[in-house]
C-alpha cells in the first residue's frame, strides 16, 4: 500500500476511496496545518492531496522524498503549486476543473446582484437597527437589463457566468487568450474584445482568469480609471489579480460605482479600507462552497491520486 497525505479536512467520500487502496494520513486539526507539521508529515509520502491553503514548492517536495508520485490539488486554481518543480522531479500535478463551474458562477452572479442592487448595504442597515422607510430614492441601485457584462477569462466559469447574465438580459463581451467555440459565442451573443475595450464598454466587469505573473494586479489604478464611473467590478478568481489598495481608493473616490469580492489579495486578510466602504460586498471565498461541489472536488482529487498510483493517467492533469 502507498502512503497518501491529505493536507486538510476533505469530505469522507474522498477519504473512503483512498483508504480502500492505500494508507491515508489526513490532517483533522481545527486549524490549517502548520508549515512545520506539513513538512514533517509528507516525509515518505507517495501522494499528496493538497488544499489551496498549502504551498507546494521545492522545499516540500524535497521533504517528501523521491518516491513522491503525485500532488492532487483540491481546487481548479493551482497557484499554490510550483508546477515546474513537480515536473522537474517527475511528479504529476493535478487539479479539479469542471466540477466547481456552476457553483462559482452562482457566487459571481450573486455578487453582481448584491453590488448592483446594494443588497449588502440594505441588510447591514436592518441588522444595525437603523430607522428606515420606503422612499422613491431609498438605496437606489442599478438594473442589469440591457447592460453589458465584460468577462475577463472566458473559460468554463466565465461562460457559465455569461449564461446567467444573458438570462438577465445583459449583452456579453469577453477578453480571453483565444476565441471560444463559435457555437457558444453565438448562444451567448458574446463578442471578443481586448481588455482596454472591455473595461471602457462594460457596466459590470467579472474576473475569471487564472492567476500568475501575467495577471498579477491585472486590475490596478489605470484599469479602474478606464472604467465608467457607473461600473461594478466582481472578482471570484484569485485575489492578487486586483490591486486592493487601488480598488479601495477607486471605490472611495467614486471612480467606479461598486465591487463584489469573493477572494482577496492577502487572504484571509482584507485591505482595511475596504472594510469601511459601503459600496463593496465582501464574502469569504465561497465560490465552490456547496456540499455537492466540495464533495465532487475532493472525489476528483482522489480519483487523480488513485489513477497515478495505479500507474495510469489522471483524469485532470495540470498542463
Amino acid at each position: 500500500m502507498s502512503r497518501v497525505v491529505v493536507t486538510g479536512k476533505v469530505p469522507d467520500a474522498a477519504l473512503e476511496k483512498l483508504r480502500a487502496e492505500h494508507e491515508v494520513d489526513a490532517w483533522t486539526g481545527p486549524e490549517s496545518i502548520s508549515r512545520e507539521e506539513l513538512l514533517r508529515r509528507v516525509a515518505g509520502a507517495d501522494a499528496i492531496v493538497s488544499l489551496l491553503t498549502e504551498r507546494i514548492d521545492g522545499e516540500l517536495l524535497d521533504a517528501a522524498g523521491p518516491q513522491l508520485k503525485v500532488v492532487s490539488n483540491v481546487a481548479v486554481g493551482y497557484d499554490n503549486i510550483d508546477v515546474p518543480a513537480c515536473t522537474g522531479r517527475g511528479i504529476v500535478a493535478t487539479n479539479t476543473p469542471g466540477v466547481l463551474t456552476e457553483a462559482t458562477a452562482d457566487i459571481a452572479f450573486g455578487l453582481i446582484l448584491m453590488a448592483t442592487r446594494r443588497l449588502g448595504e440594505g441588510e447591514r442597515l436592518i441588522r444595525a437597527g437603523q430607522p428606515w422607510k420606503w422612499g422613491m430614492f431609498f438605496l437606489l441601485g442599478s438594473s442589469l437589463q440591457g447592460k453589458t457584462l465584460g468577462v475577463v477569462g472566458m473559460g468554463g466559469i466565465g461562460q457559465a457566468t455569461a449564461r446567467r447574465a444573458k438570462a438577465f438580459g445583459m449583452d456579453i463581451v469577453y477578453q480571453s487568450r483565444s476565441e471560444i467555440d463559435p457555437a457558444i459565442a453565438a448562444e451567448l451573443g458574446a463578442r471578443r474584445v481586448d481588455l482596454d475595450e472591455l473595461l471602457t464598454v462594460s457596466d459590470v466587469v467579472s474576473l475569471h482568469c487564472p492567476y500568475g505573473p501575467n495577471t498579477h494586479h491585472l486590475i490596478g489604478a489605470e484599469q479602474l480609471a478606464a472604467m465608467k464611473s457607473s461600473t461594478y467590478l466582481v472578482n471570484t478568481a484569485r485575489g492578487p489579480i486586483v490591486d486592493e489598495a487601488a480598488l479601495a481608493a477607486a471605490l472611495r473616490e467614486g471612480v467606479i460605482a461598486g465591487a463584489g469580492l469573493d477572494v482577496f489579495e492577502h487572504e484571509p486578510q482584507v485591505h482595511p479600507e475596504l472594510l469601511d466602504l459601503e459600496n463593496v460586498t465582501l464574502v469569504p471565498h465561497l465560490g465552490s462552497a456547496t456540499v455537492e461541489t466540495r464533495t465532487a472536488m475532493a472525489v476528483l482529487a482522489a480519483d487523480n491520486t488513485l489513477a497515478v498510483l495505479r500507474g495510469g493517467q489522471p483524469p485532470t492533469p495540470i498542463g
